[in-house]
């Protein structure tokens, strides 16, 4: 699309802001003792006949009366808002290799999981680990005073995160534990402010149309160049799709083949991040809620928080802020824009897509396809 292009509001339920979140409860889907029964029924299955959670099919984790409300999830993840919200989970009644049975489980009857690291990391988990966290990726330029935290590093601190995308169709976050303050979760509509762009500053919206450097943080192989070049917004078929993290931005600007950010393609990314923080919802996690968004028209992120010490050591469960990650592909997706496969391979829509390419190749554990 040429930049004298007549843009127009995209608007549709995807569109909200976080004061219509705060206004209208019906994102957040309580479960009821019907739910719970089911949810029990298939992690008992899946114990009695010694199944490992990340070799679960949907058969393998049969949830009767409830599958009908994970067809209503995944629809309204797409169609919708693209933002639900399961609250109610006994997190207090299950133990850790459990809580992964229940959300993989669960994520089975949604989409297809994907691998979120070359490591076959399929349920990341979310918490602080302190200067371990430098082991998960930095970037260090002559002259810098402090390494440059990779997004992955980032994650794992009790710092806060900007708002971005993951690669995949939907992340799903599991709340085990939150910290004792701050951890706050941070939710926009990238519709919303690309709406709100077009009305205030039209110039800087097109900006986001055209492509723009991103790093890849050591992830290249065999060779292959340290960057690419993708979009911030796109539209396909009528449908449109955001791909997103600064940090990935930042981090290519201090390698010195890669192409410059100009002053307007800055100025644009700082109106992005400044409409978030105006548009979005903030709210906090509680225990046992799992959270799922499609990341092709929202953007999350989070506030920095601290966790609850004794003697200095920090607790072990108890105040203790930890998520479980899972990334899905999902079979009623969208199409994408061709320049996408540089990071979700397949672009059709329903295809098998996104996460991180292992050894061989594969994006899903072998059997899940």
């Amino acid at each position: 699309m040429s930049r004298d292009t007549m843009r127009a509001p995209l608007g549709g339920p995807a569109a909200w802001t976080g004061a219509d979140l705060e206004r209208s409860q019906d994102w957040i889907w309580h479960l009821d003792d019907n739910d719970i029964s089911a949810i029990d029924d298939a992690l008992h299955h899946v114990l009695a006949n010694g199944l490992l959670w990340h070799k679960l099919t949907p058969s393998d984790f049969p949830l009767g009366s409830f599958t009908a409300r994970a067809a209503a999830i995944s629809k309204e993840l797409e169609e919708g808002r693209g933002i639900v919200l399961l609250r109610g989970l006994p997190v207090e009644r299950y133990d850790a290799d459990a809580l992964k049975i229940i959300h993989y489980g669960i994520a089975c009857h949604l989409g297809t999981p994907i691998y979120q690291s070359a490591g076959g990391e399929l349920i990341g988990e979310i918490t602080d680990e302190g200067a371990a966290a430098l082991d998960r990726g930095t970037l260090q330029k002559a002259g810098d005073a402090q390494p440059f935290l990779s997004s992955r590093a980032r994650v794992q601190t009790t710092g806060p995160l900007r708002f971005h995308t993951d690669r995949a169709d939907v992340v799903a976050l599991l709340c085990a534990e939150q910290s004792v303050a701050g951890g706050l979760s941070q939710i926009v509509s990238a519709i919303a402010i690309h709406d709100a762009m077009l009305e205030r500053r039209p110039d800087l919206l097109e900006e986001l149309f055209c492509d723009l450097p991103r790093s890849r943080l050591g992830e290249e192989k065999d060779g292959g160049k340290a960057y690419y070049m993708l979009p911030v917004f796109a539209l396909q078929q009528g449908h449109f799709t955001t791909h997103y993290s600064r940090t990935y931005v930042e981090a290519g600007q201090k390698v010195d083949e890669v192409p410059r950010v100009s002053d307007a393609q800055w100025q644009a990314l700082d109106l992005l991040q400044d409409l978030g923080h105006e548009l979005c919802l903030t709210h906090r996690f509680e225990p046992g809620d799992i959270q799922y968004l499609n990341n092709h028209v929202l953007y999350h992120a989070r506030t920095a928080y601290e966790d609850a010490a004794v003697d200095g050591s920090t607790l072990s469960g108890q105040g203790k802020r930890l998520l479980y990650r899972m990334w899905l592909s999902m079979p009623n997706s969208r199409p994408l824009p061709a320049s996408h496969a540089v990071l979700f391979g397949e672009t059709g829509p329903g295809a098998l897509r996104g996460g991180i390419r292992q050894a061989d190749g594969s994006n899903v554990p072998a059997g899940s396809a």
